[in-house]
């Protein structure tokens, strides 16, 4: 299957460099490219790519806006996996896109193996959250931000497995992971977090994430339960 991608960066270079790298692995195509949020959004909406790769700043409408367009369109329409691109590492715009349901995002400096991994990891479904720095920008707005409210009577909805699958989930743990740490079967684990996503109404680990932080179910910088816990089951 090809992953069908739309660079997004007000930088010519930049667009030009990621589109070449991006083109040419054998299982993507680069559709298109725009030079700011309200282009991108036109040419998403046109293109209908598998991922776009959007940078936070861009003139006129920022990235960040772009993505809430394209992640929440009227009547269930088409919705791209959105991988956002920055330059700083704690961005506050970048935090609010995932509160907005991009997958994920990457420094602009990471290495063009890390791009490209990143293209198939958002393309597959999954979100890209495992690197710490994603985990860190998280901890430091979540603590400088009072607690969701509504929040505890959702998190109670979780079951006290649901609840650790969430825990693991925050900290950054892959399926895998997480199933070697509960000593369960990997399938097990899907079916978990298929359930949390469903009770928290999010999209996916992504947001999963950002809940996990800003309901207090995880302390910032200390990776453990926090106020509000699930039930027993």
């Amino acid at each position: 299957m090809t992953i069908r991608v739309l660079v997004a960066d007000d930088h010519a270079m930049v667009r030009a460099g990621f589109g070449a790298l991006l083109a040419a692995e054998r299982d993507i195509e680069v559709v298109g490219g725009a030079a700011d949020g309200e282009r991108a959004v036109a040419e998403t909406r046109r293109l209908r790519p598998d991922v776009v790769l959007m940078d936070v700043r861009m003139p006129g409408m920022d990235g960040l806006r772009a993505a809430r367009l394209l992640l929440a369109p009227p009547g269930g329409e088409y919705r791209p996996r959105v991988l956002m691109l920055t330059t700083f590492d704690l961005d506050d715009y970048v935090y609010e896109a995932l509160r907005a349901g991009a997958s994920g995002f990457l420094l602009k400096e990471a290495p063009p193996a890390d791009l490209v991994s990143a293209v198939r990891v958002v393309a597959a479904g999954d979100a890209l959250l495992a690197p710490s720095v994603t985990r860190r920008l998280i901890e430091e707005i979540a603590r400088c931000r009072p607690a969701l409210p509504g929040a505890a009577p959702r998190v109670r909805s979780l079951t006290e497995r649901e609840s650790e699958v969430l825990l693991h989930i925050a900290r950054g743990l892959s399926n895998t992971e997480i199933a070697e740490a509960l000593v369960v079967a990997e399938q097990t684990v899907k079916t978990h977090i298929s359930r949390i996503l469903a009770k928290l109404d999010l999209r996916d680990r992504a947001q999963a994430i950002v809940f996990a932080y800003e309901s207090g179910l995880v302390v910032p910088r200390s990776g453990l339960p926090g106020r509000t816990g699930g039930r027993t089951a």
